[in-house]
């Protein structure tokens, strides 16, 4: 039983002797203040987050497999936590990317340092250099290409490789403190490591140091990130006529007289509340009084629209859409509703003059995200728009500013944000996700949440007690007729529907179930406005979307 304990005590101690911690020590302790760094470059002179750009490259080059793993398992954490997927998705993702980026760092420069303790180098500037130099040159060729910078490429790569040099330089006196030792070492510097300060001396130094830069730094580019989110607010805002954003129309169903049982999601989500999902770390910022929209390819007719040709040469459409990301479990908060206003894609196609010979519409988008629609889907259904506008207002930066697409029916993931430009085409080509593994139709799978079982909010009717439950039923464009609730293993009950939005809107229900004391398994289902009853069998989200029944048990 004492041999792994040796062999144990006999790792750490080879650790120690090649200085294994004390590297260690020293990669956090400036490794920290560079990504501080970054950050207020980032936001002070616009160049890009190293950390931001290498998670997004990463995510480019890796099979869809992986990234779809590493998507999967953040939600799982989310989930695991009892945390909104919705709310915590990006920011999860950014603090990954923060993560993996110093991560990198501190197990490079400790490697590099263990190293130069084996060989008993000396704390000379030219290897600070050289660690500058192999962890700078690979994060520089990814920021270029990767970050969303206006900044000259010469002078961000510049910028960029002086903070990796002069972290890599920090190191040596780091080196000399905490991991060199006198033997071996030359007489000379046996008399200077002699007077060498104290060691604990120099780390609370070193430390009081590289918090003051680190917390500045993140500091002062927190700051300037909210200032520049307002400014980019602003500019959004003003590329729409005020006079259209004025009024708001009532909720269509408004006096539907079921009331959503107490605790039911909101059924028109405000869109500061609207889930977001897109590709980088990042959304992408368009300015949209220079933005125009080429569309090329097999027309006799190409355009290039810009914001105000959108809005003043072409009838507006609005509709109450309900968005849902394939990638949301049974019960996912990957799921919201609001107003949309755009412009029918086939009153855009018509003026394009489309050849006869022309299949597909190939979309691209300023993040690197691309898609392909069937030109025979946009022909059958006048409701796929280009859309410009969010409940009356701009579509915010976050979610796709100045123009997406909507596609009924179908799961986020068919539908491209900050589109660039667009192209005819008669070749199919598979689009961002269908590339990585994903469902190339992406129709929304029906499925049936219970919100809310408002046990503090009893009602009572005719001498019962009854407890409200309620929550949503969604099917895309096809329609919900009827939901179904089941409590413990009692027969299925209907519940009442109300009216929706539209027909491409979740459905609100309610049941009012009559009380009893106790635990209580509570199970909803749904049928589809045709008779199609929801898959009940429990399926994963990949790569078609999730399905099965939605149970909560409750004690009331």
């Amino acid at each position: 039983m004492k041999e792994p304990m040796a062999t144990s005590n006999g790792s750490l101690n080879r650790l120690q002797k090649v200085g294994f911690w004390p590297a260690l020590l020293s990669g956090g302790l400036l490794t920290a203040p560079l990504t501080g760094l970054l950050y207020l470059a980032d936001k002070l002179a616009g160049l890009p987050f190293t950390p931001f750009a290498l998670f997004d490259w990463i995510a480019r080059v890796l099979p869809g497999v992986a990234v779809t793993f590493g998507i999967d398992m953040m939600i799982e954490g989310l989930r695991f936590f009892g945390m909104s997927v919705a709310a915590s998705a990006k920011t999860a993702e950014q603090i990954v990317a923060v993560l993996l980026f110093f991560g990198i760092g501190v197990v490079l420069s400790a490697a590099f340092l263990c190293v130069m303790k084996i060989r008993q180098a000396g704390p000379r500037p030219a290897a600070g250099l050289a660690l500058g130099l192999i962890f700078g040159i690979p994060m520089v060729a990814v920021s270029l290409p990767m970050g969303q910078s206006t900044v000259d490429p010469v002078l961000t790569a510049v910028v960029l490789a002086v903070l990796f040099v002069v972290w890599g330089v920090a190191f040596m006196p780091m080196y000399d403190k905490l991991l060199l030792s006198a033997d071996g070492l030359p007489t000379e510097d046996k008399i200077r490591w002699a007077k060498s300060i104290n060691r604990r001396q120099f780390l609370v130094g070193v430390g009081a140091a590289t918090a003051t830069v680190t917390v500045l730094s993140v500091g002062i580019g927190g700051v300037l990130a909210r200032s520049e989110r307002r400014q980019v607010a602003e500019t959004v805002a003003t590329s729409m006529d005020p006079a259209s954003t004025e009024t708001k129309p009532p909720l269509p169903n408004a006096d539907d007289p079921v009331a959503p049982a107490p605790g039911t999601r909101p059924e028109y989500t405000q869109v500061k509340d609207h889930y977001k999902v897109f590709l980088r770390s990042e959304p992408s910022f368009i300015d949209g009084s220079t933005w125009s929209l080429p569309i090329t390819g097999l027309v006799d007719n190409p355009l290039t629209l810009t914001l105000d040709d959108l809005h003043n040469n072409y009838e507006s459409r609005d509709q109450y859409v309900t968005l849902s990301c394939i990638s949301g479990r049974i019960a996912t908060t990957l799921i919201s509703t609001t107003l949309w206003t755009g412009i029918s894609l086939q009153k855009i196609l018509s003026d394009l003059q489309v050849r006869s010979e022309a299949r597909y519409l190939v979309i691209e988008s300023a993040d690197g995200f691309h898609e392909t629609v069937d030109l025979d889907l946009v022909a059958s259904d006048e409701r796929i728009m280009l859309a410009y506008a969010w409940d009356g207002r701009p579509i915010p930066m976050d979610h796709g500013f100045p123009l997406r697409i909507w596609i009924p029916d179908r799961f986020g993931m068919k539908q491209p944000k900050w589109i660039t430009s667009m192209e005819i085409t008669d070749e199919y080509r598979p689009g961002y996700w269908v590339d990585r593994g994903w469902d190339e139709v992406a129709q929304v799978k029906a499925t049936s949440v219970i919100d809310t079982v408002a046990a503090d909010d009893i009602v009572e009717r005719d001498g019962q007690l009854l407890v409200p439950v309620g929550g949503i039923a969604f099917s895309g464009a096809r329609g919900i007729s009827r939901v179904e609730v089941q409590v413990n293993n009692s027969p299925w009950e209907a519940a009442q529907l109300r009216t929706p939005l539209s027909e491409t809107t979740w459905v609100l229900w309610r049941y009012d179930w009559p009380f009893q004391k106790g635990k209580h398994t509570f199970a909803v289902r749904c049928v589809e406005a045709d008779g199609t009853p929801q898959i009940e069998e429990s399926r994963g989200n990949r790569p078609s979307g999730a399905t099965g029944i939605h149970r909560r048990r409750t004690s009331v």
